[in-house]
């Protein structure tokens, strides 16, 4: 709607056009860094606004997600169709519509084009790749393209701005203005058909609006019930048959449902790049060609595309490990600054525990955010990545999911919270929410020092086949085995019952190779960056303060407290008495271990401790006693919390876990030296050990994780079942694993 003229002109502009195209290129070039990114309402499908201007003129620009056709048959497909017809509220009928058309595949991409110019709005076909085209010997009569389409064609070239004001200036002059809708390609028993169906929905309804004549179309055409369960619902019971009548007829006329669309639609396709399109005689031999012949060849595309990833994953490790270090050093002298200006007491733990160690656990993980999605924009701008999921479509299938599932599970062993992320690129609902339940499932790096802990504690350094391979090394492949395993069998169960269903063909273009554009590399790594702080930050940071009181409540009394006082005051008198600096570093020890102990025992009868002690009855199958029970329920937050979370519990502090890369040696020893209140017999052993890697393999012990999934499906349905059934998948996993060790080793 035009504003009035008093103020600025504000359009709403709709980006829609076929995968790989170059749409959300230029939607980035066009908006910059004025984009909003979040959820339809109501629906899990991602929805990006974002800011331009011309002259005195805005526009609001939606970015539709990358669909072939507008007949829908998912949620992304649906509300495309809604937001062009005007029935979404939250973004209003657009005034214009920018058609992302890839000149390298003319005819394909202007199937879409035509179904677009039939909603009637103001339209503009925004050309792109046309040096591809160029170079693959095709010459583009653009005028003559204009002429046959009857709106304006615009070649851009997003990555390096060409064309972004000639777009511009052609939306300030079309956006709002009248259009005449073009004559319908479809034959005229088609057109009939449609006319009786839209009367019997008038009449059916009631007072109810009747659909848009396109959804009318649409769900003559839509064999499959996916528009008629969307659109009518259980209010038109009876319009079933009107539809099968319909369908029948024109099957009968020789026009059967759905053929008759692609019929029309490629033939005024056809007719409209007649004499537009000119190709060389003899089709070239490209570089790119070349490169396919090995990038997707069976044998050689497998082994380049684990190098790839082998380099991807080892960069993610290894390049994060500085700035990670650099972050958790600023954490931690932030909280030595604010701890030193506070007196000791609730609002000091609060602020030093519970608020700046709740943003240090989730500012941590940043750089390898930002270096995975540094690397796999490169690799999807140059054209990589659907050469990947081309690939591994095969293996994928056989567990019910397709290509596209590859990168972000393969990216959920560095961190799921990026893998989740990548969900975006998996068109279909179904094997989006499969890949997402499942993702968690990969052993990521919160999961290192729990494994690391336990088998260099626990598990013999005893090696066989001449000292080639190690039980310890083993073990950890296990580990990190035990993940894709289990998530294979999930996936397959998923797709069998909770997302039963035909799985979709893999349609994927391939698009050419080219250099990744740095500006679009950038914004996308800095956006997935800043959406993972902006989504996961607040519920994290939520879940560390509950964490923070139920670990530091309630106080013990002055009674309970009195004797650790006491021998904390001799200690003090003793060291300001002692000069030599044996006695001096002997009584520094003394008191340290003195405030392990006091830690200890206060977390001990704290409202985490007492929930360990409430649900040992429950843990106690899986060979644990309270005190690994409340460092579980500790670790809701984060895994790797765990480590700390048993140094306190078993007196040694959370930092005598940590001053070691091995995991450190005064909490291995007290494990080693834990035993049963009740008998005496040691509390760990290999069972035990193997138990505790088991459950923290299959877990759901991450609230990042849950907060992203939360995000992302835009539901707590799905979180809430990840934490249920993973859960469930842990304890058993636990059980069997201890059970069936000591009944080994008994």
């Amino acid at each position: 709607m035009k504003a009035p003229a008093t103020e600025r002109p504000t359009w709403t502009v709709a980006l829609i056009g076929n995968p790989n195209t170059g749409k959300s290129t230029l939607f980035g070039a066009l908006s910059g860094v004025q984009q909003r990114v979040g959820n339809y309402p109501g629906v899990t499908v991602e929805k990006k606004l974002g800011q331009t201007s011309h002259g005195d003129q805005r526009f609001t620009l939606v970015d539709l997600p990358g669909t072939y056709s507008l007949a829908p048959r998912s949620p992304d497909e649906m509300v495309a169709v809604d937001v062009l017809l005007g029935r979404r509220a939250d973004t209003g009928a657009p005034d214009a519509v920018v058609c992302v058309v890839d000149a390298d595949n003319l005819e394909r991409n202007l199937y879409l084009v035509s179904q677009v110019l039939e909603l009637g709005r103001p339209t503009i076909v925004a050309l792109t790749m046309m040096d591809v085209a160029q170079g693959r010997g095709l010459k583009i009569d653009l005028e003559r393209l204009r002429r046959q389409l009857g709106v304006p064609v615009v070649p851009v070239q997003a990555h390096r701005g060409t064309g972004l004001e000639e777009l511009k200036k052609t939306l300030a002059e079309v956006s709002g203005q009248p259009v005449q809708v073009p004559e319908s390609p479809f034959p005229s028993a088609f057109q009939e058909e449609v006319e009786r169906l839209g009367r019997a929905l008038e009449e059916r309804l009631g007072q109810g609006p009747a659909p848009p004549r396109y959804l009318v179309e649409r769900l003559l055409l839509d064999t499959g019930g996916y528009v008629e369960g969307r659109v009518l619902g259980a209010d038109a019971p009876g319009l079933r048959a009107e539809l099968l009548a319909g369908r029948a007829r024109l099957a009968e006329a020789g026009y059967p449902v759905p053929a008759v669309e692609a019929m029309a639609r490629y033939g005024w396709v056809g007719r409209v790049v007649e004499g537009v399109v000119t190709r060389p005689s003899a089709p070239p031999t490209f570089l790119s060609d070349r490169i396919d012949r090995v990038l997707t060849h069976r044998f050689w595309g497998v082994l380049v595309l684990a190098g790839l990833m082998l380099v991807v994953f080892n960069s993610v490790f290894t390049w994060a490990a500085v700035p990670m270090g650099w972050i958790d050093a600023a954490i931690k002298a932030m909280a030595d600054l604010v701890g030193a200006r506070l007196a000791e007491g609730a609002l000091r733990s609060l602020l030093v525990d519970g608020v700046i160690g709740g943003i240090g656990s989730i500012v941590v993980f940043l750089p390898q955010i930002l270096i995975l999605f540094f690397f796999l924009a490169i690799l999807e701008d140059c054209g990589y990545l659907a050469r990947a999921a081309y690939l591994m479509d095969r293996l994928m299938v056989g567990i019910g999911l397709g290509g596209k599932s590859f990168i972000p599970l393969l990216s959920s062993f560095a961190c799921a919270i990026p893998g989740v992320m990548a969900t975006r690129v998996i068109e279909d609902r179904r094997d989006r929410l499969t890949t997402i339940l499942v993702a968690p499932l990969m052993s990521c790096s919160a999961r290192l020092p729990v494994y690391t802990m336990m088998i260099g504690a626990f598990i013999p350094p005893s090696t066989m086949l001449g000292g080639w391979i190690g039980l310890q090394g083993m073990t950890m492949f296990a580990m990190y085995l035990i993940g894709p395993i289990v998530a294979a069998v999930v996936a397959l169960l998923l797709k069998r019952s909770v997302f039963r269903g035909a799985p979709p063909p893999f349609v994927m273009e391939l698009p050419p190779y080219k250099w990744p554009s740095p500006r679009v590399v950038l914004h996308r790594m800095v956006d997935r960056g800043w959406a993972f702080l902006r989504r996961a930050g607040t519920i994290i940071l939520a879940v560390s303060i509950v964490m923070w009181a139920a670990l530091y409540y309630p106080r013990p009394s002055r009674e309970q407290a009195a004797p650790f006082l006491a021998e904390r005051s001799r200690l003090e008198r003793e060291r300001t008495q002692v000069k030599d600096a044996a006695s001096v570093a002997a009584l520094d020890a003394a008191l340290a271990s003195l405030q392990d102990r006091m830690e200890g025992a206060q977390k001990r009868q704290s409202f985490l401790g007492r929930s360990g002690r409430l649900i040992e009855p429950l843990v106690r199958p899986l060979g644990w006693d309270w005190r690994i029970g409340s460092a579980v329920i500790a670790s809701f937050p984060a895994r790797e919390v765990v480590v700390a979370t048993l140094g306190v519990a078993f007196d040694v502090g959370p930092e005598a876990a940590e001053k070691d890369e091995d995991g450190g040696n005064r909490l291995r020893d007290a494990l080693k030296a834990a035993t049963w209140p009740d008998s005496g017999r040691p509390l760990f052993n290999i069972p035990v050990a193997l138990s505790i890697m088991v459950f923290f393999a299959l877990c759901a012990q991450c609230v990042s994780t849950l907060a992203v999934i939360r995000r992302e499906t835009n539901s707590w349905r799905w979180p809430v079942f990840s934490f249920v059934y993973m859960t469930t998948l842990a304890y058993l996993g636990a059980l069997l694993t201890y059970q069936v060790g000591t009944w080994i080793g008994g």
